[in-house]
């Protein structure tokens, strides 16, 4: 399966489907990162639950205190690709 853009999946009707059961990892792992970019680009989405405020306040605190850190997003895909694979 060719490497799937954002492009790949606009147009698509609800009962449109993905081959999983025939997917790669590496592929689904792109299908998500698409989907993730496509959501992300839209200026409009759905508004935030509530606890998302408390558990973003706990991390804040959590960081502050040097009890937590950031991870780099790519060094942190592959440690998930690493896990899995």
């Amino acid at each position: 399966m060719p490497a799937l853009g954002t492009e790949g999946l606009k147009g698509a009707s609800m009962a449109s489907t993905l081959p999983l059961e025939n997917m790669t990892l590496e592929e689904k792992l792109q299908a998500m990162e698409s989907l993730w970019a496509d959501l992300c680009s839209r200026a409009v989405g759905p508004s935030s639950p509530a606890w998302h405020m408390d558990t973003l306040a706990e991390r804040k605190g959590l960081l502050a205190r040097g009890e937590d850190q950031f991870e780099d997003w790519d060094k942190a895909k592959r440690k998930i690709r690493n896990t899995v694979s």
